[in-house]
């Protein structure tokens, strides 16, 4: 039998006619199954699905659960803690209670206390920063007393203008805190005439240039985190010693109010981070840091002397600006910031609302002094330490392992 094809053969032309035609119905599909471009746009849409959820994941709100086993990485004996914080050695009642209390995020996985030495090694030959007011010292003096326990060679800095901070030499990392309260630059100028201590005159602000404390470290830190809200207040800057704004030298006019100042001030200070600060750096805001001051503000007999955490449903009572309370200014600033950051890299560390809960773990009237609480009040503003501060801590570990990896060295 022959192997040759009948080319005669009437079917052949029908075989032609249904393979040419299998060819083109089959190449015209062929782009929306198998090609490339499709499979890595697929791919990256659903890597880029997985961050997006894992950022859903939010640690800023839940709820505080009483846990007894729940209990602080640090004592009084830290030596990097500051007097009027230090609630265990001032005999503040109440702490161990205080240190029970542990936060549960309502993402369902939880948050995890952090690993300082996990953490050190996932930052070795990285330095971290902290810039801004009193609070951001509370949040870096907890920070401290933590990140210690990974290597006991721990050696105190102070450098570049840092006001406090800590070298760990087993990693090669750099903690540490600049203060500069308004973040731009603002100096006392008396008035015409006056002698140059006289307090009769106004502050001035340069809202486009930094506090000489954090202009020249642009490239010193791997990780900084701003601040800047309770310095903000007529109680600080009265009528009689205004703040008065200036940009490129010259007031602006006509003359800004508190909260128009802070607005571009905000606006400024961002403006400059992003132009001098690399764009490798990790940018966070922490927004206020609430106060829980009853009764009247600091200056006015306000007290803290509370056993429990507040109830969710207090929380607007005392801080809900359409209630005028003593304590409103925390929302009011966030608002401000969060207007004024918008569109830009810097990253929201959100820790007022979970903050505001604790009514409780404040220095009040323990501060270390006999006569601290005549001279300044309770103390309703700051936390004790260990305290609140810790579980910034946790919350800021977890977004910078977030940001940086897993991977790390621990020798």
């Amino acid at each position: 039998m022959s192997n040759n094809y009948n080319l005669t053969n009437p079917l052949f032309p029908s075989l032609i006619f249904l393979s040419l035609l299998f060819l083109y119905f089959y190449s015209s599909f062929l782009p929306f199954s198998s090609s490339p471009t499709t499979t890595t746009t697929t791919s990256l849409s659903t890597s880029s699905s997985s961050e997006e959820g894992e950022e859903q994941c939010d640690l800023f709100h839940g709820k505080w659960v009483y846990d007894e086993t729940q209990k602080p990485l640090y004592d009084d004996t830290c030596p990097f803690q500051r007097n009027a914080w230090n609630c265990i050695r001032n005999k503040r009642e109440n702490m161990e209670k205080i240190n029970s209390w542990k936060w549960v995020p309502n993402c369902g996985g939880g948050l995890n206390r952090v690993d300082p030495v996990m953490l050190l090694g996932l930052m070795r030959n990285k330095n971290i920063g902290l810039i801004g007011d009193s609070l951001n010292e509370n949040f870096l003096v907890a920070f401290l007393c933590v990140l210690r326990i990974a290597d006991p060679n721990v050696k105190k800095w102070k450098r570049k203008g840092a006001w406090k901070g800590a070298y760990f030499p087993r990693f090669n990392v750099t903690v540490a805190y600049h203060r500069a309260v308004l973040l731009a630059r603002h100096q006392f100028q008396p008035k015409m005439g006056r002698d140059i201590d006289s307090s009769d005159g106004i502050y001035r602000v340069d809202v486009d240039i930094p506090a000489d404390d954090w202009i020249h470290i642009s490239d010193f830190y791997d990780v900084l985190v701003f601040n800047t809200g309770h310095w903000w207040g007529y109680d600080k800057f009265p009528e009689e010693t205004p703040l008065v704004f200036y940009q490129s030298g010259k007031p602006i006019l006509p003359r800004l109010d508190m909260m128009a100042g802070l607005k571009v001030v905000l606006q400024s200070m961002a403006s400059y981070i992003e132009r001098e600060i690399p764009k490798k750096t990790l940018k966070f805001w922490r927004l206020q840091s609430p106060r829980h001051f009853y009764g009247g503000d600091w200056n006015q007999n306000g007290s803290c002397l509370f056993d429990e955490p507040l109830n969710a449903d207090q929380l607007d009572l005392w801080y809900d600006a359409r209630h005028n309370g003593v304590n409103k200014e925390a929302r009011v600033v966030n608002n401000v910031i969060k207007d004024s950051l918008r569109g830009t890299d810097i990253k929201m560390l959100d820790l007022t609302h979970m903050s505001e809960f604790r009514a409780d773990a404040h220095p009040a009237k323990w501060l270390g002094k006999k006569d601290a609480v005549a001279v300044w009040g309770q103390d309703c503003m700051h936390w004790c330490l260990p305290g609140v501060p810790d579980t910034w801590v946790d919350i800021l570990s977890e977004l910078i392992v977030r940001h940086f990896g897993t991977e790390f060295g621990t020798d």
